[in-house]
């Protein structure tokens, strides 16, 4: 079944003229989105030029605080080496299976609770308690529990970015337009195609929002847990550097942990954007896809 949202006149269709509008007006809002990039870069060179100098001038001892050059230079011998990249692979795939359970379980559970009030009062209780107990503060519970290994490293993830999705997804969820729903009721859909087709496309950016908090809180728990207890990873790299004050390398894994949240972000961002197109197209009178 298929929702309209029209806006327009009946039997008024978006001709050429309007697909075209809409394609300048998106090439325009990138170049906008650059521009503000653009706009940065200023204060970033004055910021690195400072890394660069003050280290060099004596203002920042250049035993704990190298110059951006040298930084740069044992950044590219460790990515030369193989290293960095074996220790980034090895910390993003930990995160990954974390973040990837995190949203097995919280996103279903957040359609039940956002949408059944019984359910959400029976539960709400112990997800807000478990919600405000940090990660950070569990992290020896959890090597206690389950050791060293990686399945302490996981669960780590996991508890740090479900309730993120969980939430958000909640909240999503209740933000439903109640007239599409009543709409979708009178037509006789069934709570699956009213989940699949209604509940679930208008709820995307909402757990988008959700999972960028998660992820980012994903890749600071599991470095903070290399650092703790691992023989591997982007965290213990830093770690391991800090402690044979080889600072260099230390600002070299943090440059690249930058790099990869960043990378991140903005891949979360695209795909915000690529599931929610169909919002453009409902606003010109198009329709929710099948």
């Amino acid at each position: 079944m298929t929702y309209v949202l029209d806006k327009q006149q009946a039997g008024r269709a978006p001709g050429l003229g309007a697909d075209w509008g809409r394609g300048l007006a998106s090439s325009l809002g990138g170049l906008k989105s650059l521009g503000g990039l653009a706009a940065g870069v200023p204060l970033m060179l004055v910021f690195l030029l400072l890394w660069e100098i003050a280290p060099r001038l004596g203002w920042l001892n250049p035993i704990f605080f190298p110059p951006l050059s040298r930084v740069l230079e044992a950044w590219g011998d460790m990515i030369g080496s193989g290293l960095l990249a074996q220790h980034v692979g090895i910390s993003l795939q930990r995160a990954a299976i974390g973040f990837a359970l995190a949203v097995v379980v919280a996103i279903p559970l957040g359609f039940l609770m956002g949408r059944y009030s019984p359910f959400e009062r029976a539960t709400d209780l112990l997800v807000q308690t478990l919600r405000n107990t940090s990660q950070f503060a569990l992290m020896p519970v959890f090597i206690l529990i389950l050791g060293i290994g990686e399945a302490s490293k996981i669960a780590i993830t996991f508890y740090a970015a479900v309730f993120f999705l969980l939430i958000n997804t909640i909240v999503g969820v209740k933000s439903v337009d109640p007239l599409l729903l009543k709409a979708a009721r009178s037509m006789g859909t069934s709570d699956l195609d009213l989940f699949r087709k209604v509940i679930f496309p208008s709820s995307i950016p909402s757990i988008v929002a959700g999972a960028r908090l998660g992820v980012k809180s994903s890749l600071f728990s599991v470095i903070a847990a290399e650092m703790l207890a691992a023989q591997s990873g982007i965290g213990f790299l830093i770690q391991h550097a800090q402690l044979m004050l080889e600072t260099a390398d230390m600002y070299a894994g943090i440059i690249t942990l930058t790099i990869v949240g960043l990378l991140v972000n903005y891949g979360l961002v695209w795909i915000e954007r690529r599931a929610t197109r169909w919002r453009g197209n409902a606003e010109d009178g198009g329709a929710i896809p099948h």
